[in-house]
C-alpha cells in the first residue's frame, strides 16, 4: 500500500465510525523526534511527520533544512531507532506564500510554487495547500482567490510527481501557530457553512485547471474545533459545541477534519476529536515542552536538589534568550512572572533556542554527566514519575527524554486508536 493509500485508508476508517486517526508530529528537534520514533516500536501504524513552510523550505527555512534534507534527517533518526523507513509518511503544512508575504503576490506565489515542487520531489505526499495570507500588494483576499491560488500550487504539485501519488488538505481556519499571545476566551467553532463553501470553492478551483480528480484525494479540511492554548491556559474540546461542525461532513463522505494546536488536550478530549471525524491531530509545542521538562529534570537530579537556575543548561538558555528575545518576548508579559513564563510557558518558546551552539554544548555536557552518574530508582522516580525500564536505552539521559516525550506520544496514539 502506498503512503497516499495508507492515508486514504485512515480517513475511510474514521469516516466509517472507527476510532482511527493519525497524530501528526510537528517538530524538528532531534532528541524529541528520536523519542517519538522509539515509541512507535509497539505499533504498526504509519508514522506521520510534517514540516511547515517557515520551518523547512527550498531556501532552508528557520531549521536550515530543505525538504530533501529534512527527509534524510528523519530517515536517519528512524534507522537509529530501529524503525522501518517505509512506515514514515511525510507531509508539508501551510504550503503557500507565507514565508514571502512581504513580497508582491506574484513573487510570493512564484517562490511558494518552488517550495511545493521541492516538497513533492523530495517524496512528501500529504500536502496542505494554504494561500490564505495577504501579500504586499493585496488589500484583502476573497475566499475564491485563496482557492484559486491553492489551485495554482496544486497544479505545480501534480506536475512534479506521477499521478495519484499525492493527497491534499485544504482550509485555513486554524489557531495562531505556536499558541495564542492573549488570554483565551471560547473560540468560535468553524460554522458548517464554511466547510461547504471551502470544499466547493476548492473543487471549482481544481476543476478549472483540469485537476478534477484531486478532490477525490483531498483527505481533510482544516477547521477550528474550539481548541487552543496560550502560556497558562488550555481551551478544551467541547464535543457538544462542535456537533454542528461535525454534521457538516455528512455531505462529504470521503473527507475528514484536521485539527491544529491540539497540544495539551487530554486523552479523552483527543478521543472525542477522533470520534468527531478529526482523522489528523497535529501536535508540536507540547513535544518540545516535554523535552524541556526532561532536560530540566536532569538538571535537578544532576545538582542533587540545588536550584534549577544554577544549572549550566538553564544559564545558557537564559543568556541566549536575553541576547535574542525575538522568539519569546511577544508571548511573555512583563512582570514578576516573566522568567517563569518564558521557561515554563505552554507555548514553549524555549524550543527556538535548543540549536544555539552555547545551549547545545550545555545540554551535551548535561547528558554526559547524567550518563556517568549512578542515579537510584527512587531519585529517578522522584523527578520522572516512572522507574527505570526493564530494558532501558543505552544511556540514562535518553531514558529521561523518552519518559517525558513518550507520555505525549502514548496519549495521542491511544486516542487515535493505534494498532499493535
Amino acid at each position: 500500500m502506498s503512503p497516499a493509500e495508507r492515508l486514504l485508508s485512515v480517513v475511510l476508517d474514521n469516516r466509517q465510525g472507527h476510532r482511527r486517526a493519525l497524530p501528526s508530529w510537528c517538530t524538528a528537534h532531534p532528541e524529541t523526534l528520536a523519542a517519538i520514533l522509539a515509541a512507535h516500536r509497539d505499533n504498526d501504524d504509519p508514522i506521520l511527520v510534517e514540516a511547515t513552510c517557515n520551518q523547512v523550505n527550498q531556501e532552508g527555512g528557520y531549521t536550515g533544512m530543505t525538504p530533501h534534507k529534512f527527509r534524510l534527517f528523519i530517515e536517519g533518526l528512524a534507522k537509529a531507532e530501529g524503525i522501518d523507513a517505509q512506515r514514515l509518511i511525510f507531509g508539508g503544512d501551510h504550503l503557500g506564500p507565507n514565508p514571502w508575504r512581504d513580497q508582491t503576490s506574484n513573487e510570493a506565489m512564484r517562490r511558494a510554487g518552488e517550495m511545493v515542487r521541492a516538497y513533492v520531489e523530495a517524496g512528501y505526499v500529504k500536502i496542505h495547500l494554504d494561500a490564505s495570507m495577504c501579500c504586499a500588494d493585496d488589500v484583502s483576499l476573497e475566499e475564491a482567490e485563496i482557492a484559486a491560488r491553492a489551485g495554482q500550487l496544486c497544479a505545480i504539485a501534480e506536475s512534479a510527481t506521477p499521478k495519484q501519488t499525492l493527497v491534499y488538505v485544504v482550509g485555513t481556519e486554524v489557531p495562531i501557530p505556536g499558541g495564542e499571545t492573549t488570554p483565551l476566551a471560547a473560540h468560535a467553532v468553524t460554522p458548517a457553512a464554511n466547510v461547504h463553501r471551502t470544499i466547493d470553492l476548492h473543487t471549482k478551483a481544481f476543476a478549472s485547471r483540469g485537476l478534477g480528480d484531486v478532490m477525490s484525494r483531498t483527505v481533510a479540511i482544516v477547521v477550528q474545533p474550539g481548541v487552543d492554548f496560550n502560556n497558562n491556559e488550555i481551551l478544551r474540546f467541547d464535543m457538544k459545541a462542535a456537533a454542528p461542525l461535525v454534521r457538516a461532513l455528512a455531505e462529504h463522505s470521503t473527507i475528514a477534519f484536521e485539527g491544529h494546536s491540539t497540544d495539551f488536550q487530554s486523552e479523552a478530549a483527543l478521543g472525542d476529536l477522533v470520534d468527531s471525524n478529526f482523522a489528523f491531530l497535529k501536535v508540536g509545542p507540547e513535544l518540545t515542552f516535554a523535552y524541556r521538562e526532561a532536560v530540566f529534570a536532569m538538571s535537578l537530579m544532576d545538582r542533587a536538589f540545588a536550584g534549577l537556575g544554577d544549572s549550566p543548561v538553564v544559564r545558557a538558555l537564559e543568556e541566549v534568550m536575553d541576547a535574542d528575545p525575538s522568539q519569546w518576548r511577544p508571548y511573555v508579559a512583563e512582570g514578576d512572572n516573566a522568567r517563569v513564563d518564558r521557561l515554563f510557558g505552554l507555548s514553549d518558546r524555549v524550543r527556538y533556542y535548543w540549536g544555539k551552539q552555547q545551549v547545545r554544548a550545555a545540554v551535551d555536557a548535561q547528558m554526559t554527566r547524567m550518563d556517568s552518574h549512578n542515579i537510584s530508582p527512587g531519585v529517578f522516580h522522584q523527578f520522572m514519575g516512572a522507574m527505570k525500564s526493564d530494558k532501558p536505552p543505552a544511556s540514562l539521559s535518553k531514558r529521561v527524554i523518552q519518559v517525558k516525550v513518550q507520555e505525549v506520544v502514548r496519549r495521542y496514539c491511544n486516542a487515535a486508536g493505534a494498532r499493535g
